[in-house]
């Protein structure tokens, strides 16, 4: 186990314990959190199209590609849930929050181990698939920023809560279109069953969302 993968995981341990040790809901995160083993700023990626997450073909690497999408692309949607426990006051999106985190934060803990397992000799810099020159190579900071999709929900204003909602539910989809390509080209039972999860959990949060977003 490398030094990254600890500072990871631990730093995983801390969020759900810190959700598990409130009475109710967790307090506000102010710093910016550390997931990745780097200290990981609030960036502006809710234009991402969705065509940028085509991880490649159905190769021994795909599994690969797509822990290495998927993990940063979990940790854009803590960040923006960790965002609620502190602006929002409506107590069922404060819930969706926590869920969010617990879930997320659960799924790229599983996804470490995985790939430590998995593919031992792979670089520690997250893979990607390069179509114009049709192989495999390492995600520049800009590919792994822009795959996080997280944004600046600023102040905790009257409109906060339906920034978050505007921010989550194309995320939420980005995630949606890699589960159905993991169900397409995997082979792996444990990554299928990965990706039924989060085609289940993330598509009935959106439609929780979107009732919310005409409610509100």
């Amino acid at each position: 186990m490398n030094a990254n993968f600890r500072k990871s995981t631990w730093s995983l341990i801390a969020i759900l314990g810190l959700i598990a040790g409130c009475d109710s809901v967790p307090p506000s995160i102010e710093e910016p959190i550390e997931i990745t083993g780097e200290t990981v700023p609030t960036m502006d990626h809710g234009g991402m199209d969705h065509a940028d997450m085509d991880l490649g073909p159905a190769d021994e690497n795909y599994d690969l590609r797509f822990i290495d999408a998927m993990i940063p692309h979990h940790e854009g949607a803590i960040i923006m849930a960790q965002e609620v426990l502190g602006k929002s006051d409506r107590p069922e999106l404060q819930n969706l929050a926590v869920e969010i985190i617990q879930a997320q934060a659960t799924e790229i803990a599983q996804m470490r181990e995985w790939r430590q397992a998995w593919y031992p000799d792979a670089p520690d810099t997250p893979m990607a698939w390069n179509n114009q020159m049709n192989h495999m190579m390492e995600m520049s900071p800009q590919q792994i920023s822009a795959m996080r999709m997280d944004m600046d929900l600023g102040e905790a204003d009257d409109e906060f809560d339906r920034r978050f909602l505007k921010a989550m539910i194309p995320h939420h989809e980005g995630a949606l279109v890699m589960a159905k390509g993991l169900q397409e080209k995997s082979d792996r039972p444990e990554m299928q069953s990965l990706a039924e999860d989060i085609l289940t959990s993330q598509e009935a949060e959106i439609a929780q969302m979107k009732a919310w977003l005409e409610e509100w």
